[in-house]
């Protein structure tokens, strides 16, 4: 059989074996060149704009750039020669609605569950190199557009606006809000005008509050709140 040109591939994930499998498994398919692994959003983004790989995972959780930041830069990088904009896909350990559907939203062309199989992951490397969109098997794709396409929307998450529901994501994960400001590219005090926002949405009036919500609604374990205040 004729080669043919391996697809670039960029991970920004934290090290660990969920990146290293990731990494192995594209090699190991022949299919795709894995160029880089970065730990944050600042690195990816740096090397997006040198490398201009195929496709980028970006780790939903990745610090110090927030991946949606990054999946809307490159929805706004239309003017690229050829090759093409790089296509996005998110890793996240959440399916709830509102979080895929704001990642879909912002740009990304793939969402990706972190508990997904090797099969999954090339599936999803091979339809969005495709031009397509992949959704994790995982996520309810029925519910997520059928509700989606409802008149006035029933659940408190649905009336957050995606910065907003950033905001909200980044606080119950523990992200503080200098941080949080630095992922966004905004200042602190913009966060914390969505904070106070997005809490009288809710009706919530405090982090652990806010914490407690996120539990009760399965959109993070547990043990990922024992550290907030």
């Amino acid at each position: 059989m004729p080669n043919r040109e391996l697809k670039t591939i960029l991970i920004a994930e934290q090290p660990g074996l969920l990146r290293d499998g990731i990494a192995s498994l594209c090699t190991a398919s022949g299919r795709f060149r894995v160029l880089a692994c970065v730990e944050c959003g600042e690195e990816a983004w740096r090397l997006i704009e040198k490398l201009r790989p195929d496709a980028a995972l970006i780790d939903l959780q990745t610090p110090r750039l927030d991946a949606l930041v990054i999946a809307r830069r490159l929805c706004g990088m239309i003017d690229w020669p050829d090759p093409p904009p790089t296509r996005c896909i998110i890793l996240s350990c959440r399916s709830d609605r509102k979080t895929v559907l704001e990642a879909l939203r912002a740009g990304a062309q793939g969402f990706l569950l972190r508990s997904s199989t090797g099969d999954h992951l090339l599936d999803c490397l091979d339809r969005v190199l495709d031009g397509g969109i992949y959704v994790s098997p995982g996520v309810d794709v029925q519910q997520l557009f059928s509700a989606d396409r409802r008149g006035v929307p029933d659940d408190p998450l649905d009336t957050l606006s995606p910065r907003e529901y950033q905001v909200f994501s980044l606080l119950v994960e523990g992200v503080r809000p200098k941080e949080i400001a630095a992922r966004l590219g905004v200042s602190p005090k913009t966060v914390d005008t969505y904070r106070v926002q997005l809490m009288r949405k809710l009706g919530i009036h405090d982090v652990p509050g806010l914490v407690k919500y996120a539990v009760q609604r399965r959109l993070i374990p547990l043990a990922d709140s024992a550290g907030a205040d």
